[in-house]
């Protein structure tokens, strides 16, 4: 990531000075339903997680389709159907299917109003968030605003009510969406997640050395998480794989999360990328 890393620690117990904070870096598009329910999936994790106060969360840019630009009166149905090939019968049973995924967490996926669009400005403004320590709030809040409300979030108007729900300053949202600012950021982002060979979001890199890619379930999370925190924060750290049988991805420690060594990384869950989601 860039020098202003999105961090979120989370809300649980108190920080134990003693511990070394254990990192995720979730690269994350807003439009992708497997990243707000893997989200979601986390954040069930870490609810449960009696070390969650000592986590921060560094968010990502990724856009599954930097191409896209938003049509009015377009069905996402169709659109998705011409794109990859299947039929209109095929998408909708494929979008039924997340719909039940994301209700199974709570989360509402009202993708028969979904508005396709580009994702380009809606993460130049997550960024903007992160320098004020909002990246997490943004990237809830439009994710919600585009899977259960039908927001368009390639329109400025949008973007700018959202950002005000989320409290950015509006001057500097309109210079923003006004400029190029922060383009470069979401091109690292994104530069980094190639070098990483990250084709499908979400992908999360925990302490700059393991890979974990696509919506995991909750256990998954859960035990993932367990399993790094005694290998790499815990006085006596277990000599094992913290993924073994799970993601495993090794690499150096001590890089950041641009350089870690993804080799090896799991990718049965359900992700999303150039090629769709499944």
């Amino acid at each position: 990531m860039t020098e202003a890393a999105n961090q979120t620690q989370t809300p649980n117990a108190a920080p134990n000075p003693e511990a070394e904070p254990m990192t995720i870096d979730i690269w994350s598009d807003v439009v992708c339903p497997f990243c707000y329910i893997g989200k979601r999936h986390l954040e069930l994790a870490l609810d449960e997680f009696p070390h969650a106060a000592d986590v921060t969360i560094n968010w990502h840019s990724f856009e599954l389709d930097p191409q896209t630009k938003a049509q009015p009166g377009t069905d996402l149905i169709d659109m998705i159907a011409a794109k990859y090939g299947s039929t209109r019968e095929q998408a909708i049973a494929q979008h039924e299917q997340m719909e039940a995924q994301a209700a199974a967490v709570g989360l509402d996926f009202n993708w028969r109003a979904a508005t396709p669009g580009n994702t380009f400005d809606a993460h130049r403004l997550i960024q903007l968030a992160d320098t004020l320590g909002l990246a997490d709030a943004a990237e809830e809040r439009f994710k919600k605003a585009y899977f259960s409300e039908g927001v368009n979030v390639e329109d400025h108007a949008e973007l700018r009510r959202l950002a005000a729900e989320i409290g950015l300053p509006s001057q500097d949202v309109d210079r923003v969406l006004d400029s190029e600012e922060f383009a470069r950021e979401v091109r690292s982002d994104e530069a980094a997640a190639q070098r990483l060979g990250v084709t499908g979001v979400p992908f999360f890199v925990v302490d700059n050395k393991y890979g974990i890619s696509g919506a995991q379930p909750v256990d998954y999370f859960k035990a993932a998480l367990d399993q790094v925190w005694q290998s790499e924060h815990a006085a006596a750290p277990v000599l094992k794989d913290p993924l073994a049988g799970a993601s495993g991805a090794t690499g150096a420690a001590g890089t950041s999360a641009d350089d870690a060594d993804a080799r090896g990384i799991e990718t049965s869950a359900p992700a999303c990328g150039i090629d769709g989601c499944n």
